[in-house]
């Protein structure tokens, strides 16, 4: 993702980005451009959290729904999406509080709640995004949710348990769920896009 340095006379983003159902809790906490469209911030989110962009997504905002651009379903009762590419951080979370939810992969249903925290004066010595904290590694994709995540610590954690011993092969040895390196997301961010995978739902 392109990162421009910030204009000193705009302001700035806290937001604390927080996967629902984890306990303790996964989290991030980032410095973004408001002007930032929801496009651009599934592309951050993906990138800091740690997912790998292989699945559909989607923003909610009460009853607003923002995502992809997606054509008119006659035979659906669920409102039409806003695209997520005109829709700016500013116009969705205007004051510290607002809260807006991030919907990814809706087969393992992983749901973030983001929240503004601050509106702080930008600092022209820093390129924004960027990741100020955070907790914990992303759980690997596909792996059932929530409760597949817990299922797979559960095998990781008991090596001698041979009925588990499939879900261990299937993680491998590298994942490490403790894990979450600031400075690596921040190289992440500030380096050139990343091809989009074709999402999967």
């Amino acid at each position: 993702m392109a990162i421009n340095p910030a204009n000193p006379e705009k302001d700035i983003y806290q937001l604390k980005v927080t996967l629902l159902g984890a306990k303790p809790p996964i989290w991030r906490r980032l410095l973004l451009d408001p002007d930032m469209t929801l496009a651009k911030l599934h592309d951050v989110l993906q990138t800091t959290m740690g997912w790998e962009n292989s699945h559909m997504h989607e923003f909610r905002a009460g009853e607003r729904r923002f995502s992809q651009p997606e054509p008119a379903d006659p035979f659906t009762r669920t409102p039409r999406a806003e695209s997520e590419r005109t829709a700016r951080l500013r116009a969705i979370l205007k004051k510290a509080g607002a809260k807006i939810i991030y919907a990814y992969d809706f087969g393992d249903s992983w749901e973030h709640s983001i929240v503004l925290e601050k509106v702080l004066p930008a600092d022209p010595s820093i390129s924004y995004p960027v990741c100020m904290d955070g907790r914990l590694a992303c759980p690997p994709e596909d792996c059932g949710g929530i409760s597949g995540y817990y299922g797979l610590l559960e095998a990781i954690n008991n090596p001698d348990d041979e009925s588990s011993e499939g879900m261990r092969d299937w993680v491998g040895d590298d994942f490490d769920p403790q894990d979450f390196s600031i400075d690596k997301v921040n190289r992440l961010l500030s380096s050139k896009p990343r091809r989009r995978k074709s999402p999967r739902p």
